[in-house]
């Protein structure tokens, strides 16, 4: 990988910290499946990319998300949970996966504020101990006490019956994937070992049932066979991580922006080589053995395996939209009228922020949008949530 910034010594010796760990794993298994490679990678305590220290959002680190472009992502996030958040109460909550930064919630509960919706706490599920304390330090200086107050960090998903909204951005892509190649008509599973030199590389063995059940039940979904050579990624613990995170939502709304298509689409033959991507200081690339701890591994996310998940939890289909879609339908334009005062270089900087939102070679159109929801009525749904629907 040449073409990529080299490295400080630091950051090589964090990585050959975790490769050792690796390593280990590796001569007490013999392999292990990429999605366990993938899970130490991005969680191995202290040393995963999302567990140690090294920054990954904005221009600084590895990739920028909606969140960090600016507020307007969490505006229309707003404008679109406020009526339900008001109709559910001041016991509402608010929980959201993966903080980031903490630029959304800090954009969020402002923007709640001014709509007269605010959940009465603030739940934030961060696995990084260095991303809690970026995030703790952002809300506490830029936020009033009366909102940073309600900001509370927990370490797994409420296990009491809670009621209110669950939001994850760019959480599904990041959950380790296995990844499937066919040989023969059999499904075969991506591993990861060591050579005789000790370098990590792949090899693939024989699926077992669990994966092999999951993509026979994408090929009868699709009514085809997948072709010998056809590779991609499937994630067959969906449903049970589904069933964990939000089982406990009695009555509201998940709702989940990630990057990825509808089944047919994301099976599609001509992705014969799957989705998996890998970013290191705003490159994109497709080698997950590189330098493990110091990049982010994600791939697309399968939105009908979204829904069915959800299904199986217990919850009915709010909606599903492009990011454009989505953001259009609630409140962008409302935004757009209230910038006309600004001066011009607000102004375009709002424009580059809306472009980058809403554009199809950006985050309009390979950013899709599902809602989940429990109890709120068969007729329920987010405004033009919807629009999508009939590509599940």
């Amino acid at each position: 990988m040449s073409t990529l910034p080299t490295p400080t010594s630091d950051e090589l010796a964090h990585s050959e910290k975790l490769l050792a760990l690796i390593r280990a794993e590796i001569t007490a298994r013999g392999s292990i499946p990429l999605s366990r490679y993938m899970e130490l990678a991005l969680y191995a305590p202290g040393l995963g990319y999302y567990s140690a220290g090294k920054t990954k959002f904005g221009a600084a680190g590895d990739f920028i998300t909606a969140p960090e472009l600016g507020d307007i992502f969490a505006r229309c996030i707003a404008h679109a949970v406020a009526p339900l958040l008001r109709e559910l109460g001041p016991h509402a909550l608010f929980v959201e996966l993966g903080g980031g930064s903490g630029a959304f919630a800090r954009d969020l509960l402002l923007a709640l504020a001014e709509l007269d919706a605010l959940p009465r706490r603030y739940l934030m599920l961060e696995p990084s101990a260095d991303l809690r304390e970026r995030q703790h330090a952002l809300l506490h200086e830029s936020l009033p006490l009366p909102l940073s107050s309600r900001v509370h960090w927990i370490e797994r998903p409420p296990h009491e019956d809670w009621h209110g909204v669950l939001f994850a951005n760019e959480v599904l892509d990041a959950l380790p994937t296995t990844r499937f190649v066919i040989r023969d008509r059999e499904v075969f599973e991506e591993v990861v070992l060591c050579d005789a030199l000790g370098e990590l590389r792949i090899d693939i063995h024989p699926a077992d049932t669990l994966t092999t059940t999951a993509v026979r039940s994408v090929e009868r979904y699709l009514g085809l066979t997948f072709a010998d050579g056809y590779r991609s990624e499937i994630l067959p613990q969906l449903p049970w991580w589904i069933a964990a995170v939000i089982g406990s939502l009695r009555q509201g709304l998940a709702l989940f922006v990630d990057y990825g298509y509808a089944r047919r689409e994301f099976y599609a033959p001509e992705r014969s080589d799957g989705s998996l991507i890998c970013h290191y200081r705003h490159r994109a690339h497709g080698d997950v053995l590189f330098l493990p701890g110091l990049q982010d591994i994600t791939a697309f996310v399968d939105f009908t395996a979204l829904a069915e998940a959800g299904a199986s939890a217990g919850f009915a289909l709010a909606g599903y939209s492009s990011q454009a879609q989505f953001v259009l339908g609630n409140g962008l334009p409302e935004i757009l009228m209230q910038s006309a005062m600004l001066p011009d270089a607000e102004r375009l900087r709002l424009g580059n922020e809306i472009k980058r939102l809403t554009l199809p070679g950006e985050m309009g159109e390979r950013f899709q949008v599902m809602g989940l929801q429990r109890g709120l009525g068969e007729d329920w749904a987010l405004h033009v949530l919807g629009g999508l629907r009939h590509r599940l």
